[in-house]
Formats: structure tokens, sequence, C-alpha cells
């Protein structure tokens, strides 16, 4: 009797049992939250561990294996953990692992990507087995974000002597809501549900990734339903989707963490004079480009920072093309019917959006006399000779940003230099004033206003002309239970969901 009940309690679990069905078009190379640098990395990382802090749906920080954080003056930052926190092999996490953790991202011999986020923090000491306090040399505005990277554990890694080519990379033990059950190379990465979570068992029990080495491909795969979240073209969206795609798919969209951009040359002679700036942003109609690359499903960029972020500044409106102001401002600065504008726009291939954008904008500038050659390069070539060594009159690229923007790499003057990435020779005192401020403010709402000065200024300097901030067009499975759409997007409660 006891055989048949356990029977039918196996037999009943597997047939209940749920998979979440993603792909992926790359295999992940190191799967180890200090070393993810790739896009696959990252991803499969990201449900294995958990940092002492994390986003909230809104952006906002919150502790995840922290239990408490606070301040004690500007340079001390405590963190208490919570207790009963697992590793996947059931060893309990404590302050052990921070130091640990801390002691690998500085160490010189690893390389770390992000390693000069912790340049600010002077020590980092454990007060108890579940406490920790952290010092920092000088007030830090990133003093918060830099502890939302995922932990290492110390009693695996502590006698490892090279992590750079260690076997945890390929077989990782952390405490994220699901544990790696199997990975190959450009084969399928399946992993299972951590009944051991600190927030709970997640719902569904396997998360399956299929490789997939292109978007063509997936995309099939969804309309075969073999996929149960992906990601579509604005123009597969608009074009190439049916009713009984829509039956069996939900669409959510939302603004991206992105944006396309023409960078002005400042040393150029042709781009130092505001006046001809003003025209050029004048002369675009941003509002077209938006309804022809992305048939609407996108809106207007109109600063460096994006719209629903806490340092976006609301008070600054989407410019109007006013092809008439655009030549008499261009006029003022020397340039007619006999003496037009002229300068060439650089872009890379493998990116179809910004080729078809650069012509759009060559025919927006011709109304208001401007003569624009495109030129279009691969993109190592593009890299390589016009994008690093500042070597183009104007470019079309793009950023994508973050919650916690740092405005030093792009707009501060210092950042100029090679290997920096003010690609355009901003240089505005005030501007590189407010940047050293902000970086010294750890009160959110202070360091906000700050941000917003920054916007507003940049926007008056028009080093750039913001183009347009493309939508993230998502699809869902319509039998997964529980998602809410957030400004973070849907994976923020994904432990909830059920299928």
């Amino acid at each position: 009797m006891k055989k048949t009940i356990l029977l039918f309690f196996l037999i009943t679990n597997l047939l209940v049992a749920s998979t979440l069905n993603l792909s992926i078009s790359s295999s992940p190379s190191k799967l180890n939250p200090i070393l993810s640098n790739d896009t696959a990395s990252t991803e499969i990382s990201q449900w294995l561990f958990n940092g002492l802090l994390k986003y909230d749906k809104d952006g906002n920080i919150i502790p995840d294996i922290a239990k408490s954080f606070k301040f004690t003056n500007k340079t001390t930052l405590i963190i208490k953990l919570k207790k009963h926190v697992l590793w996947h092999d059931k060893k309990e996490v404590t302050s052990k692992d921070i130091i640990f953790t801390y002691n690998t991202i500085i160490n010189p011999k690893i390389y770390v990507s992000f390693r000069s986020n912790y340049n600010k923090v002077k020590s980092v000491k454990a007060l108890d087995k579940y406490t920790v306090e952290i010092k920092y040399t000088e007030p830090y505005f990133k003093a918060l974000e830099i502890w939302l990277v995922g932990l290492l554990p110390y009693h695996i890694l502590k006698n490892e002597k090279n992590l750079m080519t260690s076997k945890f990379n390929k077989h990782p033990i952390g405490t994220g809501p699901y544990i790696l059950k199997d990975l190959k190379n450009s084969s399928d990465i399946i992993l299972k549900a951590n009944d051991n979570y600190f927030e709970g068992r997640p719902k569904i029990d396997k998360i399956k990734y299929k490789f997939y080495p292109d978007t063509t491909t997936s995309f099939l795969m969804l309309k075969q339903n073999k996929l149960d979240i992906s990601t579509l073209t604005a123009l597969q969206l608009d074009r190439q989707i049916d009713k009984d795609f829509l039956n069996n798919y939900k669409i959510i969209e939302s603004q991206s963490f992105s944006y396309d951009y023409v960078g002005l040359n400042l040393k150029n002679k042709k781009f130092k004079d505001i006046k001809v700036r003003k025209a050029l942003s004048l002369a675009i109609n941003r509002q077209q480009l938006v309804d022809i690359l992305f048939f609407g499903h996108g809106k207007v960029c109109n600063g460096p920072f994006l719209p629903g972020s806490f340092v976006y500044n609301n008070k600054i409106k989407s410019p109007k093309q006013n092809i008439k102001e655009a030549k008499k401002l261009l006029k003022e600065a020397g340039y007619d019917k006999n003496n037009p504008l002229e300068f060439e726009l650089t872009t890379n291939t493998g990116n179809e959006i910004r080729i078809n954008a650069a012509q759009i904008i060559q025919h927006q500038l011709k109304k208001a006399g401007v003569n624009v050659k495109i030129r279009v390069l691969e993109w190592q070539a593009f890299l390589n000779t016009v994008v690093l060594p500042k070597k183009f009159e104007a470019l079309l690229l793009g950023w994508s940003t973050t919650l916690a923007p740092d405005a030093y790499p792009l707009w501060h003057s210092k950042s100029q230099r090679t290997g920096g990435f003010n690609l355009v020779h901003y240089n505005n005192k005030k501007i590189d004033n407010l940047i050293e401020k902000g970086a010294k403010t750890i009160n959110r709402k202070k360091f906000a206003q700050i941000y917003k000065e920054i916007f507003a200024q940049i926007v008056n300097d028009l080093p750039y002309l913001f183009l347009y901030i493309p939508n993230s067009i998502t699809v869902v499975n319509k039998d997964i239970k529980y998602i809410k759409p957030s400004f973070l997007g849907i994976m923020h409660n994904q432990i909830e969901w059920e299928k």
C-alpha cells in the first residue's frame, strides 16, 4: 500500500512539474557574478546568486540577503544579514562570505571589470557572524549600489588558486532561486528550483534555456509555441504576428533602458558655435524617427537620463522641428545656400535601425540646407578607427543606461582622455563641479537635484542631438500567472509565477 501511495505521489509530481522555456543565443563563459561580463553569463547568473541588496520593482534599493542596512555617518555603512540563508550546498551565508567576496573583487590578480566601483571603500570588517561594517574614504554616491553584486561562497573558494580558470565558473554554487542542473556549450541549459530558497521555493520547477543562435530562429520557435518568453522587434509586432499568436501570448511593452544620439565633435570648428548645434537640433523631427523606425513603439529622447528614472528632469520639453528657425540660426552662423553646412555622419553596420535613422536625418537636415554625407563601417572598424580614437565629425551611436547613472564617464572633461567615453570632447566646468559634487552625495533626493541640473545644462549645451528611446517588447505565454510588469521589466517577482 505504501509503495502504491509513493508511486502515485511521484507520478503526480511529474505530471504537474512546470518548466519555463527560454532562449539564449550564445553560451555563457563564466557563471560567476564577479566575472560575468557577457550577456549570456549575466542572464544565467542572475538565477543562481544574490547580492546583499537588490532593486525593487520601482528601482529602489532594498535588502536581499541583507536583513537591514543603515549609515551611522556619511562614510560608515552597517549591513546586517538575514539568518538561515543557505548556499545551494546547504551551508549558511555569514559575514565571512561578504569579506571574501570583497577581497576577491579587489584582488589585482583577478580581472573584475567593475573593480573601480570599490575604490572609495576603505575597509570591510565583520562585527559578528551576521553583521558587516563598511567604511568609505569619503561620502560615495554608489555606496549602496556596489553591494548588489552576487556573493561568492567562502567555504568553497577560500583555497582556490586561480578563480579565472576555476571549475566553479561552470559548476557554480550560489544562493539563488534556481540551481544549475546541466550546462553544455551551444546546448540546452537547465536550472532546477531551489527547495531551500530563503524567500520561498519558486512555483515553477525548472527553467530550460534552448540555444538559438539568432533572433530569426527564436521568433520561429515562438510562433511554434516552443518558448514561453521572448522579445519582438517593432517590425515583428506590427507586421509579422497573427491572431493565433495573440491567442497564445500576451504582449508587454515598456520603455527600454537605451537611447540613440548624434554626437557632434566639439573640437571641429563646424560645431563649436552653439547656433549650429541648435539649428541641427531644430531641423530634426524626432517623432517622425520614432514613427518610421519603430512604427510608433518608442519615444523621443530629450536628454542624457531616461524618463521614469529618479534623475530625469521632467521640466525639459522635447524639441520640436522648426525648419524656419533652423535656417535663421545657420544664416547667423555664416551658412546659406552659397555656403551650406556640410558634414560626415558615421555609424555602424549590423544595425539597420541606425542606418535607416541616418538616412532619415540626412533627408530632414537637407530641408534646412544642410548636406550630410553618410559613412557606414563594420562594427570593429567603426569602434577602432572612429569611436575610440574620436576621429569623426559626427557619429550616430547609442548608450544603455542604468538605474544609478554615473555622469562621469560620458560628461566629465577628464573623460576626454584615451579610453574615456566623453567621445565628443564636451568640456563644461559647471558640469564637472556638479558631477564631483554628486559623487560625494549619498542622499538620494539631493543627488537627484544635482543630476537634474546636469540634465538641463547638457540639453542646453547640445553636445549630443538626442534622438529616440525604443520600446522593449516582451511576449509571455498566457499560461503563466501572476506576472506583474514594472519599470524594471517582468522578472522581479518570478518566484511567484505559476504555469
